[in-house]
């Protein structure tokens, strides 16, 4: 058995690390959802009805970085007790460390504070559709699918299904797949305002004083054997609300 000075997490990355990362990270960012700009939360107490793994969470995307870092804020204060609500700092403390979230390899090596991100729980994939600007077409790793089954053994994972930043894209198969094959509990959330507040890397603040919004609905019902990968991909669009039904009449 090989000796360990200090913990780990599957991925090989130092606990330690991880919390002393998301507790700097944590009250730098804290104002951009709870300060300047505010964060509109509902229905986070399902997050306190979760078991503590095999959970994917699905989403819309509307930035790289800050979407994520919103849930992670907003997971840890439910957790924490909290009700749709940042209040209080503190509940960024004693973070979840087996949470992970879906990133492109391309994405989380450019850059330094892209890295350091990736260290808190990037599971990192390489697309098989774009790479640098490019449309290309490549087989799924393996390795990353194997990798995404690691993360939800160990706790949960938060995906982004379309793939992009960009609104009303199709959901991509693969998640389809992921969920027949690993059979995770599926919470959806539907996310607004973040464009509007930050660049497309969610980075740098455009606007102050915008409202955004995050909406956490409860588990989907699935029959994991039962139903195809088509019907699933179309539960998920309707889930996070980018199917081409919800297009009429709504800009994202």
């Amino acid at each position: 058995m090989k000796f360990r000075l200090w913990k780990q997490d599957p991925f090989g990355h130092a606990l330690w690390i991880k919390r002393l990362i998301i507790r700097i990270l944590g009250p730098l960012t804290h104002r951009r959802y709870r300060g300047f700009n505010h964060l509109l939360i509902d229905g986070s107490e399902i997050i306190r009805t979760l078991p503590d793994k095999g959970v994917l969470f699905i989403s819309n995307h509307q930035t790289y970085f800050a979407d994520v870092v919103a849930m992670y804020h907003v997971f840890n204060a439910s957790l924490r007790g909290r009700v749709d609500s940042l209040k209080n700092i503190n509940y960024i403390w004693h973070p979840k460390l087996n949470l992970y979230y879906v990133a492109a390899t391309e994405t989380m090596h450019a850059g330094l504070l892209p890295k350091i991100l990736a260290y808190v729980g990037a599971v990192q994939v390489s697309r098989t559709w774009r790479e640098k600007g490019k449309e290309i077409h490549r087989e799924v790793k393996t390795e990353d699918v194997e990798n995404i089954g690691i993360a939800l053994k160990d706790g949960w994972l938060i995906t982004f299904p379309q793939g992009t930043t960009s609104p009303w894209k199709p959901i991509r198969k693969g998640t389809a797949h992921l969920i027949k094959t690993y059979k995770p509990i599926v919470v959806p959330i539907v996310i607004d305002g973040f464009r509007r507040s930050f660049d497309k890397k969610g980075i740098i603040v455009k606007k102050k004083g915008v409202t955004q919004r995050m909406r956490i609905k409860p588990p989907l019902e699935i029959d994991y054997e039962r139903e195809t990968v088509e019907e699933i991909v179309e539960k998920v669009a309707l889930a996070i609300e980018q199917h081409p039904s919800f297009i009429k009449g709504r800009e994202e």
